[in-house]
């Protein structure tokens, strides 16, 4: 499975492998009928960011208190749509507000519970010892200096790192340029992988995923005023079953689960304006 290699010439290749990784990194989604075992487990869905961070909380969380937690990774948006579509989540935590909105529009969330938990910082990476210094500067050259390769990110179509991407690649007027180059991975992770594997030279993602990566190193920043704000929010679902989910929700905003997030990398959630 991990010896795809990425066809640099054609965008649909790109796809394809960027999907294939994504399956081989998240694949392990949540099926619509939860069995009779998990029925008291905390079920959350959660950004594929914050995967190693909700791990290690979940772990903490049943040491405890005895109660465990099952957690399924993968894009803001795939999660929105299987909470859409009946998946029996108790807690969503999304890498923007876009996708939090959505469910709460749909009335899929329990607007009382909901929190701005995290924010974050867009980085680019490369594989482990690159020699390439991308340029962000105002109408850099980003897009020459990928040459035949491709720059992995989220689908900017829906993958919330993806959208921060493209939002910072047009403030800096590169956008135009660098579009045709990209290789749309279905998650964060998924686009690390393709960098970390050197099936790309470069990659759009957010500095918490460059640090649990040794394969990669961060090669340039993002001028923080170049996108919005990245915000993780996080809500119990309006389908919640279990009874321990608030206390685990509480638990991941506490003294002890900052904690946690912030050894991950993560900061607290910007203010809002």
């Amino acid at each position: 499975m991990f010896g795809l290699r990425l066809a640099l010439g054609r965008r649909d290749g790109c796809r394809a492998v960027a999907r294939a990784v994504s399956v081989a990194v998240l694949g392990f989604g949540l099926t619509l009928a939860a069995p009779a075992a998990m029925a008291q487990d905390v079920l959350v869905l959660a950004a594929a960011s914050t995967k190693n961070a909700v791990e290690k909380l979940a772990s903490q969380f049943k040491a405890k208190t005895g109660m465990s937690v099952t957690s399924s990774f993968a894009a803001s948006s795939a999660l929105a749509k299987q909470i859409e579509n009946g998946a029996p989540a108790d807690i969503f935590i999304s890498a923007d507000l876009d996708w939090m909105d959505y469910l709460q529009q749909r009335n899929l969330i329990k607007a009382d519970s909901r929190v701005n938990l995290l924010g974050n910082e867009l980085v680019v990476v490369a594989p482990k010892g690159s020699p390439i210094k991308p340029d962000l500067s105002k109408g850099g050259t980003l897009a020459a200096q990928l040459g035949d390769g491709r720059l992995a990110t989220g689908d900017p179509s829906n993958v919330p790192v993806g959208k921060y991407a493209k939002a910072a690649l047009e403030k800096l007027g590169q956008w135009t340029a660098v579009e045709p180059k990209l290789a749309r991975a279905d998650s964060v992770r998924a686009a690390l992988v393709l960098v970390s594997r050197g099936e790309v030279p470069l990659g759009i993602v957010y500095r918490t995923d460059a640090a649990i990566d040794p394969g990669v190193e961060v090669a340039a920043v993002f001028p923080p005023d170049s996108y919005p704000a990245i915000v993780y929010p996080a809500a119990l679902t309006a389908i919640s079953k279990s009874s321990h989910a608030a206390a685990f929700l509480d638990y991941i905003k506490s003294p002890d689960g900052m904690a946690v997030w912030k050894e991950f990398g993560f900061v607290p959630a910007p203010k809002a304006p």
